[in-house]
Formats: structure tokens, C-alpha cells, sequence
């Protein structure tokens, strides 16, 4: 046993060696992250469920765990306050309750004796039930209950037996999850949440045993593997009707949980989690639609780091078996249906409308982007989404694919590019490639979905990466503006075009070069027959003997978008043409009316 741990005189539990004992439970989690995803079926095949956990675990780790601390009760206090601020998905959300309530109920003690802990981890396993609408026995709350069932049953002399049978106890929990919920006897595995708590007492356990706290543990291959695989596959389990996993934290003073809970009942959400305090919650539902959320949860608090996933892209990511995933950001406008044909994943950027901040195309869909931006009165603001976004998605990815491919925004144009990069560093960067498109909009979708169709087709990451390097000088996008006011008050432009334009009554058109940034390459006498005019342009400066893919990009246009698609078809070769409604990469500076046309030669 470890004596740093125990006072044997008065068996009280410090400050020091609680921290010691969390950073190695915590460090057995992170390090079985990839077994967990693999067992997932619970609630959704989504197979990120040891991501998630990770994810959490890990702002605890950079957070309460990396400072000394003297007492127990305000180390718990700051590891439930980061879990909830960090928490990721389900499980992780749970586990950030239960942090918390042990926390509340432990108090500002420096040490802490055994029956305080048994009493702490009660109150948490309470708290962690209360915070889903939706209770299920067969999860990580089962296995919790089992751990505070057992350490209020203290029947040793020494806190090391004490602990080591409570921790046995929570395994014959773990064992008995299948036999509570019929899809884990399916799939043949436990459930992810709870065999990711008894990691975490596994850990403890192995520190209060040896003093090590180890930090290399590999995950072994649990026999349900193949069972677990087939049923990711099964999407009907991740609820059509509520595909988005959303959250947020949301900060204020007296949170209402009561009515924050009634407001997300009341869009007919499922998996609901509340955790936290009065003055910080993190909020995990699962949603048909996160702007509705968000916008819901605003009226509580606000509403900080927004996240929302596509569990049925997760699913299909989980039981597929291509080794090369591929990643785009929101700038990039391709096709729903070809996003979801070739499973192509998105990290959102930001979009603020004044002090309201909202992830681009999931917490703000493009066509309520275009009414705000007709109807508000502040410009919005687009940013690059951080790299802690990029880095969750990878990790996620990471767990079911060999490599992954990031097809990105130019650099020119954005630090989009440069988060990516700052998460592939920090993770995997061996696994993870981050390619500059030099392009935007339909340009990059053309790129994206290129790298999509070669991974569906078995192509490695560099096979891929020479294709996306032939391509990209080949790619060209043309973009016309209707109105060039949203393109000056954005600084895209200088003051004096607008007086010059308006008094020639041109259309301006712009280019993206290849450096990839975007600047004026002409213009459009007139407001006349636009679409028409601009295919005739473009027309001009392809070659024509080629056969070309397309993609229309329309900001709030969609008649235009047609006829300008229309055009084309009968100016060039369109091998394959798609319209798209351009995101607010394009829109927030080019302004509603703007087009766009993107092409890429077919070999």
C-alpha cells in the first residue's frame, strides 16, 4: 500500500496524494480511449465514447491536477469545476456531476476521512442520476452506485482493502451491464461509460498499490469487438429524430437547472444531461436541431463553448473499415448528400452576430445566417474555430481510422488552416495530414469531396495527398457581388472601390489566385442578367475541349444559382454540376445576391 496516501494513525486521505491517485486514474482512461470508442453502442453506436471520456479527463489534467494542492476538498472542488467545464458527450457529462457532487458534499476539508469519502461518493452518485431526465440502469450510473454501495459497507482495516473491495464490487456491476441493457448482450461488450469509471478506479487502485503512476498503458482487444463493429452499424439506434449530440456550458448566477431542463424537454430532445452548479452547467442533449437548443439555453445564461456532432456520421465513421478518414472545415460549400455519400467530417467555425456566437452551419444554419444578415443590425464576424475543436474531432477519427487527410480552408484567407495544424502537433501528428486547398467555398468542397471519393476507393494518405497537390492549381473559383457594402464594411475591400463601382455601375467579380487569396479580376456592366453574363465569363477562361465538375454556390439566390448553372451547362462540358446555398465564408463578405462558381477538370 501506499504509504503517501494513507496516515495510518488516522487513515485520512491529503490533498497531495488525492491528486497523485486522480492523475493515475485519469491517465489508465485516456490511455484505454480507443477500447472505449470500440465498445460503444450506448446510447448510440457513435463510438466515441472513450474519446469523450478523454476529452474530459484531460482538461482535469491540464487544469485542478496540474497545480500542488494542500487540501482534498478544494482539489475536488477545482476537478468538478474543469470535468464540467471540459465534459464531452454522455459519460463525460455524467462524470462531471458526479465530481461535482462529491465536491458539494465533502466541503472545504483538508483531509479526508474514510467515512467523509463513502458520503462524498454517495452524494456524487446521486447528483450524476439527477442529471439526466432519462435514467438508465446498465450504464456508467449503475457501476457508480455499486462503488458508493461499497464503500459505505467499510469492512476493512486499512484503506487500501477498503478501496480494492469497492472497486471489486464496481467490476461485478460492469459484468452485469449486458445482462441490464439487451443492446451490450447484442453486441457482446459492457458498456462503454461504466467500464470507462472502473478504468478510473483502476488506476486509483494501481497508485494506492504500488505509488506509480502510469502513463503507458495499452488497451488490450475486448472479445466484443466484432460484435460491437456490427452493431454500430445498425444507424436505426441513433435516433433520426435526434442525430445532433449538442452541448455547451452556460455560465450565470442562480442557474435555474429546473428550467433550463423544462426548455430542453420541451423540443423534444433525448439523452439530457444538466450538470454542474448554480453559477456553471454543462448542457448535453441530443437534438434535431442545436440553433434551437442554443438559442434556448441563452435564456438562462451564457452560453459558452457550443459543440455539436452528427452522430450518424460518427456511426457510419464506427462501423466502416476505409483506413483514411477525411475532415473539412465550414468554409468549404459541397453537397449534403455527397458530405453524407462519401462520410466527409466537419469542424464548424464560428459565426458572431454581436455578442451572440453560434458553430457555422450547426448551431446557425445557412439560410437563418442570411436572414439575421438581411434583418440585424451589426455586421457578423466570422472566426476560425480553435484548435481544441479540430483536436476532438481527430482524436475521434483516430480511434476508427489508420490516418486521417484534413482538406482546409486557404491559409491566405484564414487561421482556420493554422488551428488544424496546432491540433495535428499536439496529437497524432504522424497519422494526421493537413492540406491547403489555396481555395474556398465550392473550390475546396470540389477538393474535399475528390479526397472523399479516393479514400471510399481504398486510396492511402499519401495517394491522396499527391492527388490533392496535382488538383489544387487546376481548381478555380470565381465569385460575383451583387451589393460590395458588406465587402468594404468588412475590410475586404477598400472605402474607395465603393463610390468607384456604384458610380459605373459595374458588378464587381473577384478570383481566387493561386495564392489563394481573393482579389478583383473584373467586372459586369450592369445589374442586368447577371447569372447569365457570369457563366458567359467564366466560359471564357476555361478550356472548353475539358470536361469539368462544378459546383453554384448562391447566397440566398437560389433562382440565380439556377440560371447561372443552367448557363454554364450549355457554355462547357459539365461532367457533373451541383448549387449549393454558399456559407457565411462567402456571405458574410460578399453579402446576400453574391454567386460563385467553382471548377475542377475531370482528369
Amino acid at each position: 500500500m501506499n504509504a503517501a496516501l494513507i496516515e495510518p494513525s488516522r487513515a485520512l486521505i491529503r490533498g497531495p496524494a488525492l491528486r497523485r491517485a486522480l492523475i493515475a486514474g485519469a491517465r489508465r482512461v485516456i490511455s484505454q480511449r480507443e477500447l472505449l470508442n470500440k465498445i460503444n453502442v450506448f446510447p448510440v453506436p457513435d463510438g466515441d465514447t472513450g474519446s469523450n471520456l478523454a476529452f474530459t479527463l484531460g482538461g482535469v489534467l491540464a487544469g485542478a491536477l496540474s497545480r500542488r494542492t494542500q487540501g482534498a476538498g478544494d482539489l475536488l472542488r477545482r476537478v468538478g469545476e474543469d470535468a464540467v467545464d471540459g465534459a464531452r458527450g454522455n459519460s463525460g457529462a455524467i462524470l462531471a456531476q458526479f465530481f461535482t457532487g462529491v465536491a458539494e458534499a465533502v466541503g472545504p476539508v483538508r483531509a479526508l476521512a474514510p467515512e467523509a469519502l463513502a458520503r462524498g461518493v454517495r452524494a456524487g452518485a446521486d447528483s450524476a442520476r439527477q442529471a439526466l431526465s432519462e435514467p438508465r440502469e446498465g450504464t456508467i450510473l449503475s457501476v457508480i452506485a455499486a462503488f458508493a454501495d461499497a464503500l459505505e459497507q467499510r469492512s476493512h482495516g486499512d484503506l487500501g482493502g477498503w478501496f480494492r473491495a469497492a472497486l471489486e464490487h464496481s467490476q461485478r456491476a460492469l459484468a452485469n451491464t449486458p445482462n441490464q441493457l439487451p443492446v451490450l448482450a447484442r453486441a457482446g461488450v459492457v458498456d462503454a461509460g461504466a467500464q470507462g469509471f472502473v478504468d478510473l478506479l483502476e488506476g486509483i487502485h494501481e497508485f494506492i498499490s504500488s505509488g506509480a503512476v502510469d502513463s503507458t498503458g495499452v488497451a488490450e482487444e475486448a472479445p466484443g469487438d466484432l460484435e460491437a463493429a456490427q452493431a454500430h452499424g445498425e444507424l436505426g439506434d441513433a435516433d433520426p429524430e435526434h442525430r445532433w449530440c449538442s452541448e455547451c456550458l452556460l455560465v450565470g448566477e442562480g442557474l435555474d437547472k429546473a428550467g433550463l431542463r423544462a426548455a430542453i424537454g420541451e423540443l423534444g430532445s433525448s439523452c439530457v444531461v444538466i450538470a454542474g452548479s448554480h453559477a456553471r452547467l454543462r448542457l448535453h442533449a441530443h437534438v434535431a436541431n442545436p440553433s434551437a437548443m442554443f438559442e434556448a439555453a441563452a435564456r438562462f445564461g451564457r452560453v459558452e463553448s457550443a459543440k455539436a456532432d452528427d452522430m450518424h456520421a460518427q456511426a457510419r465513421t464506427a462501423a466502416g473499415s476505409i483506413a483514411v478518414a477525411v475532415i473539412t472545415d465550414s468554409a468549404a460549400d459541397l453537397p449534403a448528400d455527397e458530405m453524407q455519400r462519401l462520410n466527409i467530417h466537419m469542424v464548424p467555425a464560428r459565426v458572431n452576430f454581436g455578442d451572440q456566437d453560434f458553430l457555422d452551419k450547426v448551431g446557425l444554419s445557412t439560410g437563418e445566417f442570411y436572414r439575421k444578415l438581411r434583418t440585424e443590425g451589426v455586421l457578423p464576424r466570422t472566426s476560425q474555430p480553435p484548435p481544441g475543436d479540430f483536436r476532438r474531432q481527430f482524436e475521434f477519427l483516430l480511434s476508427h481510422h489508420r490516418t486521417l487527410v484534413y482538406v482546409g480552408l486557404s491559409r491566405a484567407i484564414s487561421g482556420t488552416l493554422q488551428s488544424a495544424e496546432t491540433a495535428a502537433q499536439r496529437g497524432h501528428p504522424d497519422r494526421t495530414h493537413v492540406f491547403d486547398t489555396a481555395n474556398a467555398s465550392g473550390g475546396e468542397g470540389l477538393m474535399v469531396m475528390r479526397a472523399g471519393e479516393m479514400a471510399m476507393q481504398g486510396a492511402d494518405a499519401p495517394a491522396i495527398l499527391a492527388e490533392m497537390a496535382r488538383l489544387k492549381p487546376l481548381t478555380q473559383t470565381w465569385a460575383v457581388a451583387r451589393d460590395i457594402r458588406h465587402a468594404v464594411r468588412g475590410g475586404r475591400m477598400p472605402a474607395w472601390a465603393q463610390p468607384v463601382v456604384e458610380w459605373l455601375g459595374l458588378t464587381p467579380i473577384a478570383k481566387i489566385n493561386p495564392a489563394g487569396r481573393m482579389g478583383m479580376a473584373g467586372g459586369l456592366f450592369g445589374k442586368s442578367k447577371v447569372p447569365v453574363r457570369f457563366a458567359a465569363y467564366v466560359a471564357k477562361r476555361v478550356d472548353r475541349s475539358k470536361a469539368w465538375r462544378l459546383i453554384v454556390g448562391h447566397c440566398d439566390a437560389a433562382g440565380d444559382g439556377e440560371a447561372l448553372l443552367a448557363a454554364l451547362r450549355t457554355r462547357i462540358n459539365v461532367h457533373e454540376g451541383w448549387l449549393v446555398e454558399s456559407g457565411s465564408a462567402i456571405g458574410a463578405h460578399a453579402g446576400p445576391g453574391a454567386l460563385v462558381v467553382s471548377l475542377q477538370p475531370l482528369d
